[in-house]
């Protein structure tokens, strides 16, 4: 608390009322100097009353504040709680970060003696934490960097692990003994850094890593010095692995997709940081006596690049084309695959059976929304049920497939509109297009500007669909002919499913600028912007109920928007333990949110961001959960340790797991319009969709009669598998029987379980 006859003032430009930099008045402060009164200090500021007034501790209006430049924030009693000194403070991914607080909880490590923390600007923009840290005496320097960052995730938030970690055998200091952080952040020391990570490691032998880490993320035997990652199979979620194994940004990996280019430029980020050693770090250098001894560690530094240039070279040199959006109507059916009506027996089970009384969308994740915007994910839909004995295997086959000209990593749409069932896609080749699903015929087609990776969706009129792209633009296109309605420019890929908000006319939208678009779809703009601290895979969620908007990034962080009245307002931050990149999920039972984490933790949170339960899966998980009215009381998870874990709602307890052997990247789909019944049992089982990574599509049965509350074992056994030509990202969507999954063999295919 102030001392008597002081008032205290907190001043911050985040909008923060009880948060800022502490200003001191009252008779403990100087009124000048000694030597002239007339001069006033630099440190003394001028407030003006509204300041004052809004941010006092104790009530005066002194207008002459001293600045401390200490940070911060005032409790409920009113007492003050120091967060760190302003030029040891600052904003990265919109998050405030004391580096004394890194500091602290380093020196805490038994095998560390001290560490300092700087930042570093790259650019101008892009902040990178750097830890500077000297061991203890015969510590094994390669052990400790392997497990350092491993160990400081369990004690500091995502955003506050350093990208860089340099072990030295002793810091520089000034003359007053005190670590001399600006000489320690000076370019001599990280060119330094540099050089020891790549200069010993030559070109030959850099392009030799980088070759076998590509191999390794992409599974292949070969690989040649020019091989385009993406070509080669690569996507978005391999990048990510591969960033990470040799600890460049991610968005390297998209400017110098080959091991040839991506060599180069690290190696051109070495000669250009040693290029910029300044004649006046050298001198200071060797005022404090020569320069301190480097071990490179880890590093996460992206290279000093103009994105925007390298991706306009790249397009150059592919000659992939820029030109607009171009419209035609080209069916590419493959004709070893017969096209079947509803009378074919290639059909199955029966299509016409399934009763779909109003226009309706089935999207991944068991999502579907009707006409005029509702959201149904807990009421049952018309079933057909088929006497099916326990432990008997059903085949599967394919009913039709259509060429995508490149590898379909997006979800299909399902679109029942009258008598007609549409679904709709996009590709890495650009091509977005809208197929008879009952026939597999191309109704139309139109090329975007960038490929597409994400989920369409359909507005509350059924009169467009909304699709983003590579290059950053969400297209709103005509339902019946594909024309472009009108378009709206991120500054980043999209890859996140747009979300229908039919009450406000908004579709909502993240990109990976770090911002969530509001879409007025009415009147063709944005009318709602947020930072979001990171980039945007997966969807964001809407709880109806309470009207709260929920997105999450992949710094980690979960927003809670109020969108009850505009202008909207944030509601809560929830920092989380890893990267989110699947979408989010509302039981809409209770309103919590279930949140599924990179690291394989699964979270449920209320609506005041408390976790209510948490889950740890076996491996890293990248889709959302999949709740269906067919599985009550279940959450169905994914993860890349070939297991799909059920989970009870309210919970969190493992109600069943499932290991296909093989990782899972998409989410699960459960047949709500399909029902089996054995002979030795009158409870109904539902099949349950999911595809693995490499290819094959399984269908497990699950029983859907157990209670609750009857705490007995839930029965599961596989009841078909069909192994496609082609890895699979997407996620499927199953109807009575059929399933609708894109493909890395550059084809969408209809799946029948047969007869």
């Amino acid at each position: 608390m102030p001392i008597f006859n002081c008032d205290v003032v907190l001043i911050g430009g985040d909008d923060v009322s009880n948060e800022g930099e502490i200003y001191v008045a009252g008779v403990c402060n100087s009124s000048g100097y000694y030597s002239d009164s007339m001069v006033t200090p630099l440190d003394t500021v001028r407030l003006s009353q509204d300041s004052v007034c809004c941010s006092s501790v104790n009530g005066h209006k002194s207008q002459y504040y001293f600045r401390t430049g200490d940070f911060a924030k005032q409790l409920r009693s009113g007492d003050l709680v120091f967060l760190g000194r302003k030029d040891r403070t600052i904003k990265l991914n919109g998050q405030r970060i004391a580096l004394e607080e890194i500091e602290d909880t380093v020196r805490g490590h038994s095998e560390v003696i001290d560490a300092a923390v700087i930042f570093h600007k790259v650019q101008g923009e892009l902040m990178l934490l750097v830890a500077f840290i000297i061991l203890r005496e015969g510590i094994p320097k390669e052990i400790f960097g392997a497990t350092i960052k491993s160990w400081m995730a369990d004690k500091l938030p995502l955003a506050m692990i350093p990208g860089h970690i340099v072990v030295t055998e002793s810091f520089p200091v000034s003359s007053s003994g005190k670590i001399n952080y600006e000489l320690l952040a000076d370019s001599v020391f990280l060119a330094k850094h540099v050089e020891d990570g790549l200069g010993d490691v030559g070109s030959s032998n850099l392009l030799q890593l980088v070759k076998t880490a590509f191999r390794d993320v992409l599974s292949v035997e070969e690989i040649s010095d020019d091989d385009d990652f993406f070509t080669m199979g690569g996507n978005s979620i391999a990048a990510a692995h591969l960033s990470n194994n040799i600890g460049v940004d991610m968005r390297l990996i998209y400017c110098f997709p080959s091991p040839s280019m991506l060599c180069t430029a690290l190696l051109e980020r070495k000669e250009s940081l040693n290029i910029n050693v300044s004649r006046d770090a050298k001198s200071k250098m060797n005022l404090e006596g020569g320069k301190p001894s480097f071990f490179h560690v880890h590093s996460d530094t992206p290279a000093t690049v103009n994105f925007d240039e390298q991706r306009r070279l790249l397009r150059t040199l592919s000659g992939r084309s820029e030109d607009n959006a171009i419209i035609s109507k080209r069916l590419k059916l493959d004709s070893n695959i017969n096209v079947a009506g509803d009378s074919s027996p290639a059909n199955g089970y029966p299509w016409n059976s399934v009763a779909i009384y109003a226009s309706c969308s089935f999207s991944r994740c068991n999502k579907v929304v009707y006409e005029g915007g509702s959201v149904v994910k807990d009421i049952y839909q018309a079933t057909c049920s088929v006497m099916v004995p326990k432990s008997r295997n059903v085949p599967m086959q394919e009913s039709w497939k259509v060429y995508m000209g490149l590898c379909v990593d997006a979800s299909p749409i399902i679109v029942h509109k009258g008598q007609d069932i549409y679904l709709f896609i996009g590709s890495h080749s650009h091509k977005f297009m809208c197929v008879n699903a009952r026939s597999g015929s191309v109704q139309w087609e139109i090329k975007l500007e960038g490929r597409v990776e994400c989920s369409a969706a359909i507005l509350s009129d059924f009169t467009q669909v909304v699709v983003g792209c590579y290059r950053g633009k969400i297209y709103f296109l005509d339902f019946l002919n594909g024309n472009i309605c009108w378009t709206f420019q991120t500054s980043g890929e999209v890859k996140s499913q747009p979300v229908i908000d039919s009450q406000r006319q908004l579709i909502w939208c993240g990109s990976y600028d770090h911002n969530l678009y509001a879409l007025d779809y009415k009147n063709h703009c944005c009318v709602y912007q947020l930072p979001c601290g990171g980039s945007i895979y997966g969807s964001p969620a809407i709880d109806e109920m309470n009207n709260i908007l929920y997105v999450a990034s992949t710094s980690g962080q979960m927003t809670a928007i109020s969108i009850a009245a505009f202008p909207f307002s944030i509601l809560w931050l929830h920092g989380l333990e890893a990267p989110v990149f699947g979408s989010l999920a509302i039981n809409s039972l209770n309103g919590n949110i279930i949140c599924c984490l990179v690291d394989g933790h699964v979270l449920a949170l209320d609506t005041s961001g408390s976790v209510i339960w948490r889950y740890r899966t076996a491996g890293p998980i990248f889709a959302g959960a999949c709740m269906s009215s067919a599985l009550p009381f279940q959450a169905l998870i994914c993860s890349r340790d070939g297991s799909i874990y059920s989970l009870e709602l309210e919970t969190g307890d493992l109600l069943w797991q499932y290991n296909v052997k093989d990782p899972i990247t998409s989410s699960a789909y459960v047949d709500e319009h399909l029902s089996l019944v054995s002979d030795r049992s009158n409870l109904p089982d539902r099949l349950v969709c999911i595809c693995s990574s490499s290819g094959s599509v399984y269908l497990l049965r699950v029983n859907s009669g157990v209670a609750k509350v009857a705490n007995e074992p839930i029965d599961v056994e596989e009841f078909s598998r069909l192994d496609l030509a082609g890895d699979v990202f997407s996620s499927p969507v199953m109807i009575g029987g059929r399933i609708f999954v894109g493909c890395r063999d550059d084809y969408i295919h209809c799946i029948t379980v047969k007869a």
